[in-house]
């Protein structure tokens, strides 16, 4: 395999510098067949998702296909002003000169998408390479074998194979394809397998981007409209099961309102799936076997709250609440990534500060105040990807804000026309004038050094 890995890079590399990418108008038609083929396998691509996870119909339409056909349309109508040569001042210091910055495609770029959104976190960054004129292999999750098929069949589909490719297996692929040199390398999932993505990467210089995750927090105060609080939590923690990078992963809520918000929390929760919710087709199962093991550990000797129903043989978790675990529980550790949802209180602003600090810089943050000041200082304090007040998620559906961590929640950002610059390479460019050349950068120097304070205010 690992010859045959070797072979279509090489395959790539060899089309990427017959220069057929680089051809703004050709890649747009590209992108549009692209556009094409996902709407007509859109039931199928739905059909995929149900058959990994069991994701419903809606939030696949809402999260995978929709949101990526928005993207497409982005960057069909866009692409002809995203490449274009900028042209910027230049230095008097250069004069004669002018001076641009030229946006050029890495090369050939692999692409190591995750389980959770298996089709729009291989979709969307194919997009930016595409767009910005690079080749790709896309490495599509084990663990959603349907859809890394539907992926594959789609490329197929519209690329030739030194053009774009899907490079299905386990683990053991993935190491395979992080021996290879590549010009850039796009990885979502977890901190800990980013760590090992960022040390293939060194061996040769390879830029990336790494999307990652962390424990997110949701900050909840005395002021908030806790019903519609609720509302908005459950939605955006319960979305595809609780596998979602940017979900709430544990609320921090006024010790005064915590009982009120629990039950607001589990009203909306029947609301949302019923009193049970395993019979509803809005709620998705858990992936597989060992992610299922792993989070059911998790609420052993815990105080639950609400839910906390599991079923192995259908990889079935409910949705659940865990009242005040001990920050020292194995479910505060780390990353929950699934529909558990710990409840702690505070008494103060500094118990706040303790805890959200007490962990590595979230992906995400989450306040709920109708206290303005409040809630920008909390936005101001904290390092983090992103943010919301008074809701959950949605900062991921507008194109015009970078979307990437900081720290051990990632690498980099990506989004809309930053996608684009993700993968493409600014180049300066300088034109200096021949008709004059002004003597004094030239040596000797020993008459000009008082120039040199001057020289610096013309750059």
């Amino acid at each position: 395999m690992k010859n045959d890995i070797k072979k279509l890079i090489d395959a790539q590399k060899s089309f990427y510098n017959e220069g057929f990418t680089k051809d703004v108008p050709t890649r747009k038609n590209i992108l549009k067949r692209l556009k094409s083929e996902i709407k007509n396998r859109e039931k199928d691509i739905c059909d995929a998702l149900y058959a990994d996870f069991k994701k419903s119909e809606f939030e696949t339409l809402l999260s995978e296909t929709q949101y990526i056909l928005g993207e497409l349309n982005d960057a069909i109508k866009k692409i002809h002003s995203w490449t274009r040569e900028k042209t910027v001042s230049a230095s008097l210091i250069n004069f004669p000169s002018s001076a641009k910055i030229i946006k050029e495609p890495y090369g050939t770029v692999l692409i190591i998408a995750p389980w959770n959104y298996p089709f729009q976190l291989a979709i969307s960054p194919l997009i930016g390479a595409i767009t910005a004129g690079n080749t790709a292999i896309i490495k599509p999750s084990e663990l959603t074998p349907n859809t890394a098929t539907i992926i594959s069949e789609i490329i197929k589909a519209v690329f030739p194979e030194n053009y774009v490719s899907v490079v299905q297996g386990d683990k053991d692929i993935s190491t395979a394809l992080l021996q290879e040199r590549w010009d850039y390398i796009f990885f979502t999932g977890s901190p800990q397998v980013g760590k090992i993505v960022y040390q293939a990467a060194a061996k040769h210089l390879t830029p990336v981007s790494l999307e990652l995750g962390g424990k997110n927090p949701c900050i909840i105060d005395e002021t908030a409209k806790l019903k519609q609080a609720a509302k908005r939590i459950v939605w955006g923690k319960f979305l595809n099961g609780g596998q979602t990078c940017i979900a709430p992963d544990y609320i921090l809520v006024a010790s005064n309102i915590k009982d009120k918000l629990i039950q607001h929390l589990k009203n909306e929760i029947i609301a949302a799936y019923s009193e049970n919710p395993k019979n509803s087709s809005d709620y998705p199962r858990i992936v597989n076997k060992n992610n299922f093991d792993r989070l059911s550990k998790l609420i052993n000797n815990e105080d639950i709250a609400f839910g906390g129903v599991i079923d192995k043989t259908d990889c079935y978790i409910s949705p659940t609440l865990i009242n005040e675990p001990s920050l020292e529980s194995d479910l505060m550790k780390e990353e929950i990534f699934g529909p558990l949802l710990p409840i702690i209180s505070y008494n103060s602003e500094e118990e706040i500060q303790s805890i959200i600090t007490s962990y590595e810089k979230p992906l995400s943050l989450y306040v709920f105040s109708n206290r303005r000041q409040f809630s920008n200082k909390i936005m101001k304090q904290f390092s983090y990807g992103g943010g919301v007040i008074n809701d959950t998620i949605v900062h991921f559906l507008n194109k015009r804000l970078p979307f990437g961590g900081v720290g051990h929640s990632g690498i980099g950002a990506y989004h809309g026309d930053l996608t684009f610059d993700v993968f493409s390479h600014h180049k300066s460019v300088v034109r200096k004038g021949t008709w004059l050349d002004i003597p004094l950068r030239y040596a000797p120097y020993s008459k000009k050094m008082k120039w040199i304070k001057i020289l610096e205010k013309l750059r």
